[in-house]
């Protein structure tokens, strides 16, 4: 077998589990972030939940396929390595990012939230004042 084949192979399953992996973690642990962004509502929070993950896997396993190709020939062992980690590298990159903005962006929509919480009085007015005359 050619060790450029070997290089995609490898690289390939392991991109993807990195993917698999992230995706997982963001989705278990995001799911109360969630929660909590969009009021306790959990029904919501698991569509949008789920909503993420699926754009987060079209957009990573996207970018791995897209990546695969190389414009050089692997005829070492050292070559194999030397590609890989740099395309393992990009992917476990592009994989930070990708995070980075979806907490980033959630944590936009809770402080918005909580802004929009803060602007309810906590008791209701009990009634209302006429403007006085010569004041």
């Amino acid at each position: 077998m050619d060790r450029t084949v070997i290089a995609y192979v490898i690289y390939l399953v392991v991109s993807i589990g990195l993917t698999v992996w992230v995706a997982r973690t963001l989705s278990s642990n995001g799911r109360i972030f969630l929660s909590d962004v969009l009021h306790g509502n959990e029904r919501l929070a698991d569509a949008v939940n789920h909503l993420l993950v699926v754009g987060f896997y079209l957009v990573n396993l996207g970018f791995v396929a897209l990546y695969l190709s190389d414009d050089e020939t692997i005829t070492d062992t050292r070559g194999i390595f030397e590609a890989l980690s740099t395309k393992l590298g990009v992917v476990l990159l592009v994989l930070g990012v990708m995070h980075l903005g979806n907490v980033y962006v959630l944590n936009r929509i809770r402080r918005r939230g909580v802004m929009e919480r803060e602007q309810i009085p906590p008791v209701p007015p009990q009634g209302w004042a006429a403007p006085q005359a010569g004041a």
